[in-house]
């Protein structure tokens, strides 16, 4: 009798989020109450997400990507602007400002964390720019305490694209903390989510409330507001809006998920951690590290090969899917991409390398220490091959 045959070892994948009955009952509840549009559940999600980050207002929207479109809008950046952005980003970056009319333009960034710097905005900011607006890349923060300073010196606004940073910092203070304008995500592959959804965070009250209008079609009262009033409200349009609002669904799911954030990132720590220590024995792969001045979540723990490393990255990623690991590349660079296809740009030397050398290896809140042995193994074969 011929023996059975071994099972191969699940597949391991890159992200998974950390959902579960809680969440499930808080969307129920939501369902169940009959209000499942945006109502009180998205009000006590704005609330408590501002005042986990530091600020005074929180304005829930659908997307990190209408948050960044809102916070150009309310800033009042149109055609003939510009605005400095990383090419090193989510395509979203450089495309919410061209919902508004303006132009980005690319800088690059520092190698060591993969953001813009007071420097590398300097070097390509001219007489038609108007904003900064950059980002916390894969939750690593910013240094943005010198890029603040540099933008007061130039009297340009500062717009954070927090998306991949929640639960991150800077000096011990939360990202978006005194941030002018900050945008965050809630999508499945970030360290909480709501789905999909995304928040825009400010300490100004006339920018919020103007926020809360543009988001539900210019609006001077909400739906809310008017299902709680005795009398009947007949609401105004101050404006063009857009239809950018968040479901009581949602929040219910995202009150829940912030709750569990501490948890979140203290394990994401973790493992990002023991990546470190097993990838030390791994010659010619360097993971990405806290800056100095601030702690990173780990949204995404990616690694940088050295340029003679024996695999290029496609090849590496090719020989961890064969081995069962979904990895991916790394963060994209936007100007690369046919959507910027001849879009001027200045040289950006270190976007590319990191772009085209990165990728991005599984991690999330259930990954056990046999899944990261097994990541780290291959890593470890592909470079004892050169």
């Amino acid at each position: 009798m011929s023996a059975a045959p071994e099972t191969a070892p699940a597949r391991i994948p890159v992200m998974v989020p950390w959902l579960g009955e809680e969440e499930a009952r808080a969307a129920a509840d939501a369902v169940l109450s009959g209000w499942v549009a945006q109502g009180p559940r998205v009000a006590a999600f704005e609330a408590a997400f501002a005042e986990r980050v530091g600020a005074e207002h929180g304005v829930a929207v659908s997307s990190c990507t209408t948050a960044l479109h809102l916070a150009l809008v309310a800033l009042g950046i149109g055609p003939g602007d510009e605005v400095v952005v990383p090419s090193l980003s989510f395509i979203a970056t450089a495309n919410a400002v061209r919902y508004v009319g303006a132009e980005p333009v690319f800088a690059d960034v520092e190698l060591a964390t993969g953001n813009l710097t007071a420097a590398t905005v300097d070097a390509v900011r001219g007489d038609r720019t108007r904003a900064v607006l950059a980002v916390h890349q894969g939750g690593v923060p910013a240094d943005v305490h010198a890029l603040r300073a540099a933008c007061a010196d130039w009297d340009l606004p500062l717009v954070e694209d927090a998306a991949c940073a929640i639960g991150s910092t800077v000096g011990g203070k939360s990202v978006g903390q005194g941030a002018l304008l900050a945008a965050w995500s809630f999508h499945p592959r970030k360290v909480i989510t709501t789905g999909e959804g995304g928040m825009i965070t400010t300490d100004d009250a006339e920018w919020a409330q103007r926020l809360r209008r543009l988001r539900e079609h210019g609006m001077n009262a909400s739906a809310a507001q008017r299902h709680a009033s005795s009398t009947p409200i007949l609401e105004s349009y101050l404006e063009v809006g857009f239809n950018y609002r968040m479901t009581d669904i949602q929040a219910a799911v995202g009150l829940v998920q912030l709750g569990k954030l501490d948890e979140i990132v203290a394990r994401r720590r973790a493992l990002a951690a023991r990546y470190d220590a097993l990838l030390a024995q791994v010659p010619g792969i360097t993971p990405v590290r806290d800056p100095a001045y601030g702690q990173g979540n780990f949204q995404s723990y990616w690694v940088l090969p050295a340029e003679d490393f024996p695999l290029g990255r496609d090849a590496l990623l090719a020989a961890l899917s064969e081995a069962g690991v979904s990895a991916r590349r790394g963060i994209m660079a936007s100007h690369l991409e046919p959507a910027y296809q001849g879009h001027r740009c200045a040289p950006l030397p270190v976007t590319e390398r990191i772009s085209r050398d990165s990728l991005i290896l599984p991690l999330f809140h259930t990954m056990t220490d046999d899944q990261q042995d097994r990541v780290v193994a291959v890593l470890r074969g592909k470079a004892a091959a050169g």
